[in-house]
């Protein structure tokens, strides 16, 4: 849809006209590029647009370039000063400076390179200052004030001057010098030809020429004035704008689609004239320009104005369907605007001014109407009288400085009661009043009671009266006698399916109610909303709409996102949408006031926060065309590529992935709408999809993988317009290690590195083999040492047992022994008591034979109690079986005496304590008694086995 709105807006601006034209109403926009945003000097000399659209201005501080995005700066050598540029069809920039000219020619990077042609001039011969460069014919050449160089066929040629040269002009194939003392001369052929009647002029300079119908000439004096030359003398041109020129004095100036002429002054800015010498513009300090001395002045190639100025740059965009009355005309915020006895009243901020409605439009300030300052809502004609809704109250203004207040409340605007053609209702601060026309006009009639809350937006049919306050929409009914509102009801939503209410607006004589660009109407048999599909279907593809409003002639304006657009009535009824022209009014309009005063399809009224805006509905806008888009330079480290300059093509470009860091700089030399220009991007091959729109400029890709790009791009000017696709491919190298080359060495390697492991998992095999032998040799005799220390503990463990068993024999045996060495014992004795016995018997009584065997017997006795040694050799056993024990016993307790060794052993031995007590020949409370030092000796306590505790040991 959008491409289809623009299509019918390249038929309806084609078809309106062909060519546009200078407006004499109001000022057109300007934009003024101080020295601080291209960073030179103060004075540009010269100006002029290469065929990308780029523009150069020779400046005191080297040449400029500006692209609408950036300004590069490009310095003489050895001159900083540069006085002319002209840039042929080729794309070759010739520049002229100090002792100093030549021509910049891109390289095969894109780059401006600088060859100087001055080198050719013998060196002895002074050049002085290039003041101007002409393309005549197919030579290129360079007026300096001593003489002109031609340049050709990498040759120069030098004519020097019959005395001193001024300036020099090109009036289409003629090319025309001033000298001081032989007037006008014409060069051709590598000569100079006088021309006749033209010495008059050698006591001025001549700053410009210009061609006139008739194929006459007009000259353009720096302090004399305007003069015609006819080919046969030379007569002054007794016109406004020569009035001008004397006044002001002339710097030159520039011919405009052959139907006007820009004079530039040093005074008081330029005037643009009509061939005729009518002033149509007159641009000057208080009306935008950075200063009044104008040096250059240039038209580019859509047909826009820029100048070179003492100090600084302006751009004018007189292709522009829209000129501006602002702080310059003496009036700011404007509010509604009427034409009304021949003069156009503005209602503002400030109060109500006018100024004189006549053609041509006289250019001077609107004069305030004494009386309405303050805030003034809206000015209106009703019945022929001029009407004031304004903060002082309700104002009839009459012969433009009478003023009758009607009501002192303040109001904000009136509307007619249908069907009652004397009465007019107000909506004022206090709610609504009523106006009746009598004899002397309008007059205030009564307050209608019952609302007091103030709205400014408010519409009348037949039978109530609509406004729209709190996101409610009011219907009232005024009584018959319009004293009160009879009935007043709200309205939330339209439909069960909307919500909200946007806007209350009259079409066509009808009130429509609007939310979501869907339009309704009500239905007071019903009693409801509904929707009219007519008036919804003209605004099916508009973004959402805030405000809306039908002028005189049935165009319907709305506003959308703080933009403007118009819904233009056709011919045959339809409606054509217009949203392009008016992009550069975003922002500007003033909010809940749609201001539009349509006089005629020529001029219409639009109010704006800054002033009164005058557009041209009938007036070509060339910005409709398609802008281009410039991918201004591609950076990656180690070089720069630059396009747009002349060259824009190059070979596709193989990067190294060293340098995979890549930069974009973009422009699109569209000046008239500079601030709205976007673009969108997508690098293919990294990017999914395009971009969203954006201002900016630049563009950066880190750590590019490699592969085939092309970066494409677009530019969108501010009417919506789109160019064409620029693309810049280019190739980044893969990194060593994934080259092909280095790929084929990886498959070599990997090959190898298979055949290296194959033959190692071989080795390892093998290996494994061999080591799984060894492993099971080792486990083998690990087994069969292990079964063997096993056999050999098991011959301990018997070996063992066998000790325990014959130890336990030992014991055994040596309890046996003991018990017979107790017996024994027992038995010596009783035998010892049987001898001690014996000795009680008188033997003296007994015979001989009796006595000796009485004798005989008791030494048999004596001899056996004496020699039984079995006490001993028991004592010699036990000890010598508890060997170990009493030696470690002894170890451990060093202080044990030998009978507590006895002792020990013979508890060892689980002797009773009666059998200890006859063998130590002790009582048995001895015994406890050796017990018990033993216990204490050894620290036991009472509950500690004495017995166990030795068999531990």
């Amino acid at each position: 849809m959008g491409y289809l709105r623009f299509k019918i807006l390249v038929l309806f601006l084609f078809g309106t006209s062909l060519f546009g034209q200078v407006k004499n109403i109001g000022l057109p926009e300007i934009r003024n590029y101080k020295r601080t945003d291209y960073k030179g000097g103060t004075q540009n000399w010269n100006i002029d647009q290469d065929k990308n659209g780029n523009l150069y201005f020779a400046n005191n501080n080297g040449l400029f370039q500006f692209d609408g995005s950036t300004w590069q700066k490009y310095p003489l050598p050895n001159s900083p000063d540069v006085r002319c540029v002209k840039i042929d069809p080729s794309g070759k920039i010739f520049v002229g400076g100090y002792s100093e000219f030549g021509y910049y020619k891109t390289n095969s990077k894109g780059k401006l390179e600088y060859v100087s042609i001055s080198k050719l001039v013998n060196k002895q011969k002074i050049i002085d200052f290039i003041w101007k460069i002409h393309l005549y014919k197919n030579e290129v050449v360079f007026q300096s004030f001593a003489r002109i160089y031609s340049y050709k066929n990498n040759q120069l040629k030098i004519v020097d001057a019959p005395d001193r040269f001024q300036f020099s002009f090109q009036i289409k194939d003629h090319l025309y010098l001033q000298d001081i003392s032989s007037g006008l001369l014409e060069y051709k052929n590598g000569k100079l030809y006088p021309l006749k009647g033209t010495k008059i002029f050698n006591n001025t300079e001549i700053w410009g020429m210009f061609p006139l119908p008739g194929d006459k000439l007009l000259i353009a004096t720096l302090n004399k004035g305007l003069f015609v030359y006819d080919n046969q003398g030379v007569k002054p041109w007794n016109t406004e704008a020569n009035s001008f020129v004397k006044k002001n004095n002339s710097l030159g100036g520039v011919a405009f689609k052959d139907k006007f002429i820009v004079l530039n002054s040093v005074l008081n800015g330029i005037i643009i004239c009509d061939t005729n010498g009518k002033i149509i513009q007159h641009i000057e300090h208080k009306k935008g320009l950075q200063n009044n001395t104008v040096l250059t002045s240039f038209i580019d190639n859509k047909n826009n104005l820029w100048l070179g100025l003492d100090n600084g740059i302006d751009f004018i965009n007189e292709n522009s369907p829209f000129t501006y009355f602002g702080f310059s005309y003496g009036i700011s915020t404007v509010y509604a605007s009427v034409v009304h006895n021949g003069k156009l009243y503005v209602a503002t901020n400030q109060g109500v001014f006018y100024h004189v409605w006549n053609t041509p439009f006289r250019e001077d300030n609107f004069s305030l109407i004494e009386g309405t300052t303050g805030q003034a809502w809206n000015i209106q004609v009703i019945d022929g009288q001029l009407i004031c809704g304004n903060n002082n109250g309700a104002l009839v203004i009459e012969n433009n400085h009478s003023v009758r207040t009607l009501d002192n409340r303040g109001y904000f605007g009136f509307k007619k009661i249908p069907n009652h053609p004397n009465f007019i209702i107000g909506s004022n601060y206090n709610g609504f009043a009523v106006f009746e026309k009598g004899a002397n006009g309008w007059v205030f009639r009564n307050q209608i009671a019952g609302f007091k809350k103030p709205s400014n937006s408010f519409e009348m049919d037949n039978s109530y009266m609509w406004l729209k306050k709190d996101e409610l929409i009011y219907q009232m009914g005024i009584s018959s006698d319009f004293k009160k509102f009879s009935t007043i009801k709200t309205y939330s939503n339209l439909s069960n399916t909307l919500k909200g209410i946007g806007s209350i607006q009259t079409l066509n004589h009808t009130v429509y109610f609007q939310t979501n660009n869907r339009f309704f109407r009500y239905s007071q048999d019903q009693d409801l909303f509904f929707e009219d599909q007519k008036i919804t279907a003209l605004f099916k593809d508009i973004p959402k709409i805030y405000s809306l409003k039908q002028d005189s002639e049935g165009n319907i304006w709305y506003i959308f996102k703080e933009s403007l657009g118009v819904l233009s009535k056709t011919s045959n009824g339809n409606y054509r949408n217009i949203v392009a022209p008016f992009s550069s009014l975003t922002g500007n309009l003033v909010n809940n006031y749609l201001s539009i005063n349509t006089i005629n399809p020529k001029n219409i009224f639009i109010g704006l926060t800054n002033g009164l805006a005058h557009y041209d509905s009938q007036l070509l806008n060339n910005s409709v065309r398609k802008p281009t888009a410039f991918i201004r330079s591609f950076s990656f480290p180690g070089d720069t590529l630059m396009f747009g300059n002349s060259q824009n093509t190059f070979e596709k470009q193989k990067i190294p992935y060293k340098s995979n860091r890549v930069k974009f700089t973009f422009s699109s030399p569209s000046y008239e709408n500079i601030d709205n220009i976007e673009f969108s991007h997508q690098l293919e091959g990294f990017d999914d999809r395009w971009s969203n729109w954006s201002p900016i400029t630049i563009k950066e890709y880190t750590n590019l993988r490699e592969g085939d790009y092309k970066m494409n791009l677009k530019a969108r000017n501010g009417f919506g317009v789109q160019s064409e696709v620029t693309q810049i491919p280019f190739t980044i190298s893969p990194p060593w290690y994934r080259h092909f080359v280095a790929y084929f060495c990886y498959i070599i390697l990997i090959i190898a590195i298979i055949y290296y492991i194959r033959n190692r998992i071989k080795i390892k095999i093998r290996k494994n083999r061999y080591y799984e032998t060894i492993e099971q040799r080792r486990l083998y005799l690990e087994r069969e040492s292990k079964i063997r220390k096993e056999q050999f503990d098991l011959e301990k463990e018997i070996e063992r047992l066998k000790n325990d068993k014959l130890q336990t024999k030992i014991l055994s045996k040596d309890k046996e022994l003991v018990t017979n060495t107790l017996q024994i014992v027992k038995k010596n004795k009783i035998l010892k008591g049987i001898i001690h016995k014996l000795k009680d018997i008188n033997v003296d009584s007994f015979d001989e034979s009796t006595k000796f065997q009485f004798n005989k017997l008791n030494k048999s006795i004596v001899r056996e109690v004496n020699t039984d040694k079995s006490w001993k050799d028991l004592e010699k056993h036990i000890k010598n079986v508890h060997f170990d024990f009493l030696k470690r016993l002894k170890e451990k307790y060093p202080t044990i005496s030998p009978r507590e060794l006895d002792l020990s052993t013979y508890l060892l031995m689980n002797m009773s304590t009666k059998e200890i007590a006859e063998i130590m020949n002790i009582s048995s409370g001895g015994v406890e008694v050796s017990r018990y030092r033993l216990r204490k000796k050894f620290g036991l306590n009472k509950k500690e086995n004495l017995t166990g505790f030795l068999m531990s040991i």
